[in-house]
């Protein structure tokens, strides 16, 4: 099988979030399973505008970007790629809506008769920011991406509902689910304190993600402040990840002063490979408070260091991590302060959450989901042929 996955960033831009660590789990995987894989993506930055081989059995080329608008990229090579190389491949995989690449490379498929699978990543429903671009988007290029697709995979029964509302046909979705991506071996206990500094007795609360509005970090703040002014044990709230522009940032530091606790709360960045699994282990308790997240994979690599976790019924993830590893709640600020203060009071929950997160993380392996996906290629494989 020759297969080309079309994604908007890819392993050199991490920071622009979980879909570049994503695709590069699949593509891998895929090409150990014997697979010959191409990646298409933005070089964000222009220096990396080349193709490389060898990463792990992935080809991989960057697309230099003559332009940008957050991140919708104008990437001219797209078009010469598509007529030298897009015979080669038996079928596509495009990752993420509101870019350019997916919609070219879609209709350059559809004229030379490549079957592709579309996977939007969360993307589907317009809800937060630019929803007027993106009906547009949606009303000019998404929907004939969508319609042209041999089948469209969605990672959560969420997710699938979204598609179904969306007038989406249900035979032609896919339920796929993320899988965990585990180092070989986590940082020793201490390890992220010790780096940022934090003391042993602090009990830690722990976002990880891009920090945005629909993930509701501004939510967590304030019901972490709460709980602390409530006589909550002394804790640090860490707030780690990418923020796409200065405004939400400036909103969340403005937010942490007036309420008090500027004090409380560190920002560290995003953060990477060791550091993000120190983070995890360290952390006393993680949550994710979003508005609607397709699947959650920081709430699945937390339940694998061992650390529990508080996610809203809007995360795609929570069905498969409660009641063993976490807690459910609505998006309320008042339902979050009160499991925060739950799990930090009930020490017989908190060490059940702990316990229960192993046996959730091995259900959480790619083995499944990847099986699942080698059966879709296949058979668009025999689609092709």
């Amino acid at each position: 099988m020759r297969i080309l996955n079309v994604t908007p960033s890819y392993e050199l831009f991490r920071e622009k979030g979980g879909i570049a660590i994503k695709v590069r789990a699949i593509a891998e995987r895929t090409a150990r399973a014997g697979a010959s894989v191409t990646v298409l993506t933005t070089a964000y930055n222009n220096a990396h505008a080349a193709g490389s081989a060898g990463i792990s059995g992935v080809e991989v080329v960057y697309l230099p970007m003559l332009a940008r608008y957050r991140a919708l990229t104008l990437n001219p090579g797209i078009f010469r790629f598509c007529s030298r190389r897009l015979a080669e491949f038996d079928f596509m995989h495009i990752y993420g809506l509101y870019d350019l690449l997916g919609p070219v490379v879609a209709q350059a498929a559809r004229a030379h008769q490549v079957p592709y699978v579309v996977e939007p990543m969360g993307m589907f429903r317009p809800l937060f920011r630019n929803l007027l671009l993106k009906h547009l988007y949606h009303r000019f290029l998404g929907r004939r991406l969508l319609r042209g697709a041999s089948c469209v995979i969605a990672t959560s029964a969420q997710e699938r509902e979204e598609f179904i509302q969306g007038d989406l046909p249900a035979d032609k979705i896919e339920l796929r689910r993320n899988g965990i991506d585990l180092p070989a071996f986590l940082p020793p206990p201490g390890t992220f304190r010790k780096k940022f500094h934090l003391r042993a007795n602090l009990k830690l609360v722990l976002f990880l993600g891009r920090l945005v509005p629909k993930k509701s970090p501004d939510m967590l703040l304030e019901a972490f402040a709460r709980w602390q002014a409530d006589g909550g044990p002394p804790a640090m709230l860490i707030l780690a990840g990418p923020h796409e522009d200065g405004s939400y940032l400036g909103h969340l530091l403005r937010l942490a002063l007036r309420l008090g606790f500027q004090d409380r709360v560190r920002f560290t960045g995003p953060l990477f490979e060791d550091d993000k699994w120190a983070a995890y282990r360290d952390a006393d308790l993680f949550v994710l408070p979003s508005q609607n997240e397709n699947f959650g994979n920081t709430v699945a690599e937390s339940v694998a260091a061992g650390t529990p976790v508080i996610v809203t019924n809007q995360c795609g993830i929570a069905p498969w991590v409660v009641p063993g590893a976490g807690l459910i709640i609505p998006h309320r600020l008042d339902a979050l302060q009160a499991a925060i203060a739950r799990v930090f009071a009930d020490h017989s929950l908190r060490t059940r959450l702990r316990s229960g997160c192993h046996d959730v993380a091995q259900s959480l392996s790619w083995d499944e989901p990847m099986a699942q996906q080698l059966d879709i290629y296949r058979r668009l494989a025999r689609e092709k042929n």
